[in-house]
């Protein structure tokens, strides 16, 4: 049994001397089925910038981001992306494609973004983008298109994203989006393409959130009256598309590519616009005014019972039963929407989209809602007492001023004493002369007279200068003017003995 010691210790000095696979000296272990030169990292194939002119034959299965961009690829086989079940994002930019072909993603039925973009691109045919169904983002700008067919994105139901900007359209047909479904739409750049004429009660027809994300900057549109005012209004209502490119709206003002003006900052060209001729273009959205913390409903009111109705809230989501992802929005199942606790991210444009058979065509409705704080309500215990107290104090004060006796001190003693009841016509005469008088009756047979008055206001009597008069009764006391500056009427101002004074 010795000799088993000796024979451990070899075996040991073999495998420390031999290595690992993974040690020094051994190349790493590639993952299975991985292109040559391309990078493999979980469901991740990368193979860009390898100047690749076919796409590799061997693709792994697992695979659900696919990186070829940045090559020379000029074709694509029909059913190539059979083996690629999970594929969910294809990146195809920057390579040579000049034409897709009937059946190129026929098998990319799962697939959510697809990036075309920088190819050589002049048309797309009415089956090129087939088998697309879940598509939400489409990525064809810097391409050369010229020619769309009418139906080449009939079968995009859910794309929620296109982009067509530097190309070379000098047409599009916003009535039907060429196959495209406006529900779902959120953003259709065409940005820096050709486009000359373009129908104004076609783009006026848009959904709300469509006019928001719709680019159409750096174009040769003509110099169109109600073009114009329609874009105006866009920029008006803080719509992003047109507010973010205000200086790259342009128009041909003579037709002549030199005569470029800018929309919003040329607008002498269009003095002569008559403003007549865009009312009735838009649709007015209905203004709503909610508090925070209370409760709002919105109904989406259409011309007959819709079979489907989906809202867009202000933040750009697709909002259907049961409601938003936070929570705070429920979808009811008679189509309205409900916010149970309102808040301020519930401010803005809300658009309901509704779908039937009955209908004639899809139809929208837009609410614009704003949201304000609550007024702080005054308390009704510190007002009321308030006021109470006032009326008790001001009773008690009147009381006092019309009962209690005037009072003299003689002798340190205070002597009361009363008033004759019966005045004569001295003590009238001595008592308007103490009221127009600065200066304060030195005898005590000069004190003012019996007569008691009550200030109030005369409704409806002003003067010239539009302040209110203040007419004296029979109970208000003139023994003391000093707190009021009494002045006679303008009839009767020489007359010093005139029962009637004004007081301004």
């Amino acid at each position: 049994m010795t000799w088993l010691v000796p024979l451990g210790a070899l075996l040991c000095m073999l495998c420390v001397g031999s290595g690992t696979p993974d040690s020094e000296g051994f190349p790493p272990r590639m993952p299975h089925n991985c292109p040559y030169k391309c990078v493999c990292a979980a469901d991740l194939l990368s193979c860009t910038g390898l100047g690749l002119q076919d796409v590799p034959a061997a693709l792994p299965a697992a695979t659900a981001d696919l990186d070829l961009s940045h090559n020379a690829l000029q074709r694509l086989r029909p059913g190539w992306l059979a083996p690629l079940l999970q594929l969910r994002t294809l990146h195809l930019g920057h390579n040579e494609l000049d034409a897709l072909g009937r059946g190129v993603f026929a098998n990319a039925s799962g697939l959510r973004l697809l990036d075309l973009s920088s190819n050589a691109l002049r048309s797309l045919g009415r089956h090129d983008l087939d088998g697309l169904g879940a598509l939400e983002k489409l990525l064809l700008f810097n391409n050369r298109l010229v020619h769309l067919d009418e139906h080449a994105f009939h079968g995009l139901r859910a794309l929620n994203h296109l982009y067509l900007g530097c190309n070379e359209l000098a047409s599009f047909s916003f009535d039907h989006l060429h196959g495209l479904s406006a529900t779902h739409l959120l953003t259709l750049d065409l940005s820096s393409n050709r486009l000359g004429h373009i129908s104004v009660p076609e783009l006026a027809a848009l959904p709300a959130f469509l006019k928001n994300g719709l680019y159409l900057h750096n174009n040769p549109l003509s110099c169109d009256c109600r073009l114009y005012q329609l874009l105006q209004h866009w920029h008006q209502r803080g719509l992003r598309a047109v507010r973010d490119f205000a200086r790259e709206y342009t128009c041909l003002a003579f037709k002549v590519p030199a005569s470029r003006v800018r929309f919003f900052q040329h607008s002498r060209i269009f003095e002569n616009c008559s403003w007549a001729s865009a009312l009735g273009l838009e649709r007015p959205e209905e203004h709503l005014h909610a508090l925070v913390g209370r409760s709002l409903r919105l109904y989406c009111n259409t011309s007959v019972p819709a079979m489907r109705i989906a809202w867009v809230s202000p933040q750009q989501e697709l909002l259907r039963a049961p409601g938003s992802r936070d929570g705070s929005i429920a979808v009811l199942a008679d189509g309205s929407l409900a916010i149970g606790n309102v808040q301020e991210q519930h401010a803005g444009l809300f658009v309901c989209l509704a779908t039937g058979p009955l209908l004639h065509h899809n139809q929208t409705h837009e609410y614009n809602v704003s949201v304000h704080f609550p007024r702080p309500e005054p308390e009704a215990f510190n007002t009321s007492f308030t006021t109470l107290l006032g009326c008790a104090v001001g009773l008690v004060l009147v009381l006092l001023y019309l009962f209690a006796p005037p009072c003299r001190c003689c002798h340190h003693a205070c002597c009361c004493r009363r008033w004759p009841r019966t005045p004569s016509p001295l003590h009238e005469l001595s008592a308007q002369s103490s009221v127009l008088s600065t200066t304060p009756p030195d005898a005590p047979s000069r004190k003012a007279s019996v007569h008691k008055h009550v200030v109030f206001l005369e409704p409806g009597r002003r003067d010239l200068n539009g302040r209110v008069q203040l007419a004296v009764a029979e109970d208000f006391d003139l023994c003391n003017p000093r707190g009021l500056q009494l002045k006679a009427s303008s009839e009767s101002a020489s007359s010093i003995g005139s029962e009637g004074f004004m007081t301004t």
